[in-house]
C-alpha cells in the first residue's frame, strides 16, 4: 500500500471540496477501497472520509416512498421495517451480499460504486483496460467464467458485483448526486453506471466533484418482488447471474412486469425486451420462456462463460414461476 494522506470531512460541502483534490478518494466502509489500496490496484494520495457525514437516515416521502441516506449500512437498510414491509425486493438483495460483517461497514453509497470482481482487474501484472487504460482485457480469451455476456465491448467483458443495485434498478430508484457548487440532480440508477465502449475505465456518470447523497425509492407498484442469486456457494459470493422481478397477474395473465439482471453485464440490467414479452400474456412457462429468449437475444458468451446465457433464462424462469405463484 502506497502512503496518503487522510482527513474527516465534517460537512457534505467540506468532504466534496476535498475530494475534488487531484489524487483523492471518498472513503466511507472502505470494504471494497481498502482491499484494492493493498493491492496497489487503487492508489489514492488522500482519503477524504465521509462515514461520519449526516447521511444515514431512511426517511418517509411525500409521495409515499422512501429517501435513504448514502451512508446508511446495508444492515440498517435490511433491517428497516419499511423496506421489508414495502420493498422486500431490496431486502432480500442486500442479505444477499457479502457476509453480516461486511453489510454492517457497507454504505449504500459505496454499494453503488464499488468495482468489479474480474480477477484481472486485481491482478496487477494482467492486461485490463479497466485498470490500465490500453493495456487491453486479459479475460477476453483467458478464464472468463463469471464474464459479461451482455452489454460488453472488445475493450472489456467485466461485470457489476452489486446485488443492491439490481433490486434499485427494478425498483427505479433514483440516485441523489451533490456538487461543489452547491448544484444537486437526480439520475436513474439504469442512468447511473455506464457500459464500457472504448471507455470501461469510466464507470458511472458522476462528475469531477460530486457525490452521492442518497437514493429516493418511489412508491412500490403492485405485485409479488422477488430476488433469486445464483451463486457458486451458499454464502459470501458473488452471483454468476441474480434475477429481481416485480410482478403481477390477474385471472391468468401477466398484468405488470419489471426485470432486471445482476452479473451478466457491466451494470444492474433492467430488461425491457422481457418486460414487453411478459405483460399482456398467459401467467405459463411457454410465456416465462419466451420473455427469457427476449431478454437474452443479445447475449454472446465468450467461452468459459456461455453456460451463463442459458443459466440466465432458467434463473428468470424460476424466478417468475415462484413469484406469479405467490401472488396467486
Amino acid at each position: 500500500m502506497r502512503p496518503f494522506t487522510y482527513e474527516r470531512a465534517t460537512d457534505a460541502r467540506a468532504a466534496i471540496l476535498a475530494g475534488a483534490r487531484p489524487g483523492a478518494k471518498f472513503i466511507s466502509g472502505g470494504t471494497n477501497l481498502l482491499d484494492l489500496m493493498k493491492l496497489d490496484v487503487e492508489q489514492p494520495s488522500h482519503l477524504v472520509d465521509i462515514s461520519r457525514l449526516p447521511l444515514t437516515d431512511i426517511e418517509e416521502l411525500p409521495n409515499g416512498g422512501l429517501r435513504i441516506g448514502a451512508q446508511a449500512s446495508n444492515s440498517d437498510v435490511a433491517a428497516d421495517y419499511r423496506v421489508r414491509d414495502r420493498y422486500p425486493i431490496l431486502c432480500q438483495a442486500l442479505v444477499a451480499g457479502a457476509s453480516g460483517q461486511l453489510r454492517n461497514k457497507a454504505s449504500v453509497g459505496g454499494n453503488l460504486v464499488q468495482r468489479t470482481r474480474c480477477p484481472y482487474f486485481y491482478d496487477t501484472a494482467a492486461g485490463c483496460n479497466k485498470r490500465d487504460p490500453g493495456s487491453g482485457c486479459s479475460a477476453i480469451g483467458g478464464y472468463n467464467r463469471i464474464h459479461a455476456i451482455l452489454g460488453a465491448s472488445d475493450a472489456c467483458i467485466a461485470t457489476h458485483p452489486s446485488d443492491m443495485a439490481v433490486a434499485m434498478a427494478v425498483l427505479e430508484a433514483q440516485i441523489e448526486l451533490l456538487a461543489d457548487d452547491r448544484s444537486e440532480r437526480c439520475v436513474a440508477i439504469t442512468d447511473f453506471h455506464r457500459l464500457p465502449g472504448d471507455t470501461p475505465h469510466i464507470e458511472t456518470v458522476l462528475r469531477p466533484g460530486e457525490m452521492i447523497t442518497g437514493v429516493s425509492l418511489p412508491p412500490p407498484p403492485p405485485g409479488q418482488q422477488l430476488y433469486r442469486k445464483v451463486r457458486d456457494r451458499a454464502s459470501y459470493e458473488f452471483a454468476l447471474v441474480s434475477v429481481a422481478t416485480i410482478v403481477s397477474a390477474w385471472r391468468g395473465t401477466i398484468s405488470g412486469a419489471r426485470v432486471a439482471f445482476g452479473a451478466v453485464a457491466h451494470k444492474p440490467w433492467r430488461s425491457f425486451d422481457a418486460e414487453a414479452a411478459l405483460i399482456g400474456n398467459p401467467a405459463t412457462m411457454a410465456t416465462y420462456r419466451a420473455a427469457a429468449d427476449a431478454a437474452m437475444r443479445e447475449a454472446v458468451g465468450r467461452g468459459d462463460n456461455d453456460f451463463k446465457i442459458e443459466l440466465a433464462k432458467r434463473t428468470f424462469c424460476c424466478t417468475l414461476a415462484q413469484a406469479i405463484g405467490a401472488e396467486a
